[in-house]
């Protein structure tokens, strides 16, 4: 299958999932479909879905990345010993882990398309993350606090695991509660 084939395939396997999207369209045009294949993803709830898809997208999003180019943390220049500075794309950064930004639900990020990093890492890194991230949470019971940390596998991105953290909500002005 190549990627063009891949990405059907995935699309229709999602649309088939859900009664409403079953009769959409799939766009003719590469990038329209990529967007909808990652806004179906994004939308999409934690649960179980068949070793044909994930193998499929496995495969498909390793070529999207690779596509995109990997930076791989051993080319870099440490500022001082085992602090690098690197400004890209961390769904490409092939290291140990990378931070997550993640909400109190550390399931991702559920807008379609939505531009923040916790939405890229969850589309980059593919379903079995959400997966991992709502079994976690089924486990512990209760919303990740702010300052506290969970470690998964990275599945399809470059680094090895995904440390997801949940920050501080700050509105417009910090407060004296903020800064607390």
């Amino acid at each position: 299958m190549n990627q063009r084939e891949r990405r059907q395939f995935l699309i229709q396997s999602l649309l088939r999932e859900r009664p409403q999207y079953r009769k959409m369209e799939i766009p003719a045009d590469e990038d329209e479909q990529r967007q909808l294949l990652r806004g179906l993803m994004n939308v999409r709830a934690p649960q179980r879905i068949g070793a044909d898809f994930l193998q499929v997208q496995d495969n498909y999003l390793q070529d999207e990345t690779a596509a995109k180019g990997m930076t791989d943390l051993a080319d870099l220049t440490p500022v001082q010993p085992g602090l690098y500075l690197w400004q890209g794309d961390i769904t490409t950064l092939k290291c140990d882990a990378i931070v997550n930004a993640a909400n109190s639900g550390m399931t991702g990020c559920y807008v379609p398309n939505h531009r923040c990093i916790d939405n890229a890492i969850h589309s980059a890194a593919g379903l079995q993350l959400r997966d991992e991230c709502a079994e976690i949470m089924r486990a512990q019971g209760r919303p990740e606090p702010a300052g506290r940390a969970k470690l998964t596998r990275a599945y399809n991105l470059p680094a090895r695991y995904v440390l997801h953290t949940v920050g501080p909500i700050v509105g417009r002005w910090v407060t004296w509660k903020d800064r607390r």
